[in-house]
Formats: C-alpha cells, structure tokens, sequence
C-alpha cells in the first residue's frame, strides 16, 4: 500500500492526493470526543407500540466500527461493505460491530473492520456517533455506533472472516465518491467528517 504520496493540502477539492502523514499529525488521542453526534439512522424500523398496559424495558447498545483509508495512485479510498436487509435488497454501508466483552471502543472498531473489510488498520481519531432506536418482542433498544478513522496498514479485501457472515461484498471507494454508494445518509455525513479530516477542515 503507498504511504509516500503527495498529500492534498487545506482548502483543495475533493479528489486530490492526500498525505498519510497529515493524517498521522492531525489524529488525535482515540479517547477524544467526536463532533456532535447524529441521530436517527434511516436503517432502524419504528418502534412498535406495545402491548396495551405494558411497557417494554428500555436498554442501551453499543457498536463500532468506521472507515480505513488507503493511498492508491494519490487518492484516498475507503473500504465498504455490501448487505442484504430483511426485505432482500443490497445495502453498501461502513464496516461495524458489537463491542466484545473486555474491549475498548477502539479495539472494536478495528477488530471489525478487519473482519468485515480483510484490511487491517490502526485507529486514529474518532469521528462520530450515530444512535437510534429500535424494538424486539421483549425490549425497547437505544443503539450507539461509534465510528473512527483508521488508516490501513495491511490485509487484502476479503469478507472471508466475517464470522456473523452478514456482508456480501467489499470494495475500495474513493472517499471523495462514497456518498454516491453508501446507503443511510448519516453514514455519509461520517464519510464526509472523515473527508474535512484529512483535508484538515476539521
């Protein structure tokens, strides 16, 4: 993977090179808070009413995940990953998972997008936190999803060691296009977070 290309500068259009090194000067501390989180992804179903008299416990989830860039011919591109919903159709969206007893944040996320992605990546800065709602038989759900930035520094695509087997493909998208492919609009305003960071906008 190439860490020597010229880099993009503050201010220059999408679609320009960017440098891995001022990734690497600009990433902050992993437990520094991200920018306002955003609520509501258009992936959860409404909450159900429930049962007349009843009211269904209320508890807390929380997953990570994000997106790790690589420097191909001097643009960067992100690995995403392709799903089916429960009605059959393909949705292409950020790699993401349940947190594991005993990890961090950060090791989630980038234990994650090594499984879902087939890229190994170190995790620079966080980027944001999606949570919404959404209802089982039995429990109303408040889901967190923390995304970081993560720069690749090995591994192939590959959806081979996904062990929930839930994604269907994988690709390389250049950062500056993605929102053109990722599905739920709140991922895409990820994607663009991680664009001012390396744009230094941020």
């Amino acid at each position: 993977m190439d860490r020597d290309r010229p880099g993009i500068r503050p201010g220059q259009a999408p679609g320009t090179p960017v440098d891995t090194r001022r990734v690497r000067r600009r990433a902050d501390d992993e437990s520094r808070p991200g920018p306002a989180r955003y609520g509501g992804d258009v992936s959860a179903q409404p909450v159900p009413s429930p049962v007349p008299g009843r009211r269904l416990p209320a508890v807390e989830e929380r997953s990570a995940g994000g997106i790790v860039v690589d420097v191909q011919e001097g643009l960067a591109l992100i690995a995403i990953i392709a799903r089916r919903n429960r009605a059959g159709r393909v949705e292409w969206c950020l790699p993401k998972g349940h947190v594991e007893p005993g990890e961090t944040l950060v090791e989630t996320a980038a234990r994650e997008v090594a499984e879902e992605t087939g890229i190994v990546g170190r995790v620079l800065v966080e980027l944001g936190t999606i949570d919404y709602w959404f209802a089982t038989s039995n429990k109303r759900v408040h889901k967190f999803v923390h995304h970081y930035l993560l720069e690749a520094t090995g591994g192939e695509l590959s959806i081979e060691n996904d062990p929930d087997h839930e994604a269907i493909d994988v690709a390389w998208m250049r950062l500056d296009e993605v929102h053109r492919r990722l599905t739920f609009p709140n991922e895409r305003r990820i994607a663009q977070a991680a664009w001012n960071r390396l744009a230094g906008t941020a």
